[in-house]
């Protein structure tokens, strides 16, 4: 497999980063994880607009989702070479009726239905996506929230999506080859369980999972992402990085 890092910015797009977007591809298969503020103008960089084969949302908080919205105009109003036959998208329960009230003006109530073919995500709910398999688990957030497992030929992906700590990330990320992790938080700085995680804290689920590396994601403008580092490596025994829009990384 191969993860490209479209977008890593946790809350609202930095400077230099759009809102959380991974490209996940393998034999010729293309899988979007998320598609918050600001992405898809940088998804064209690595993959066509009608070249996604799926796309799976974690949560419907606008830094995961809302570019959705300008992604159902470019395939919708599409009149060069026709509009593409609907993408299947994947995401927690009403996300259909968050993409028609986010965008407001949709022609009619089908017209969301007309690009993307929804499915509703449940916890435990194993997918086989192409060549991929992508396991779901309920992730401690305050919306409807889902972590994944991403396998193929043997190697392994989680994305922890947004989360605080929990049994069920430790579960998801077991043994995995690499675990992309939200660490939005500053260890001492916020207390909010039940919302995200902060460097440490993803540094100890890593270690606790036996994962083999750790990519920290989801870091907002306001956080300083070299102390999350820090933090990470002090509780992870394995190799940490900060993940950077436009990075790829093998698997």
């Amino acid at each position: 497999m191969k993860l490209t890092v479209v977008g890593c910015s946790g809350s609202f797009p930095s400077a230099e980063s759009a809102c959380s977007s991974y490209l996940i591809e393998a034999e010729g298969y293309r899988l979007l994880l998320d598609l918050g503020n600001g992405a898809l103008g940088e998804l064209q960089k690595y993959c066509g607009l009608y070249d996604v084969d799926a796309i799976v949302l974690s949560h419907l908080h606008p830094d995961h989702c809302i570019d959705m919205c300008g992604y159902f105009v470019a395939r919708y109003y599409r009149h060069e070479g026709g509009r593409p036959k609907p993408v299947p998208v994947y995401g927690p329960s009403g996300t259909e009726r968050r993409l028609i009230t986010a965008y407001d003006d949709t022609p009619d109530e089908s017209s969301m239905r007309e690009v993307f073919d929804f499915h509703t995500l449940t916890s435990g709910t194993t997918l086989t996506l192409g060549p991929l398999t992508v396991r779901s688990a309920r992730v401690a957030h305050p919306v409807e929230t889902y972590g994944f497992r991403i396998e193929h030929d043997g190697r392994s992906l989680c994305y922890s999506g947004d989360t605080g700590s929990c049994g069920a990330l430790t579960e998801l990320a077991a043994d995995v080859d690499l675990f992309l992790c939200e660490a939005s938080f500053i260890h001492g700085k916020e207390d909010a369980p039940g919302v995200h995680l902060n460097g440490l804290q993803a540094g100890e689920c890593a270690q606790r999972a036996g994962a083999q590396r750790l990519l920290l994601t989801h870091i907002p403008p306001w956080t300083d992402a070299q102390v999350n580092l820090r933090d990470a490596k002090s509780a992870f025994d394995g190799p940490v990085e900060l993940a950077r829009p436009g990075a790829v990384h093998e698997i």
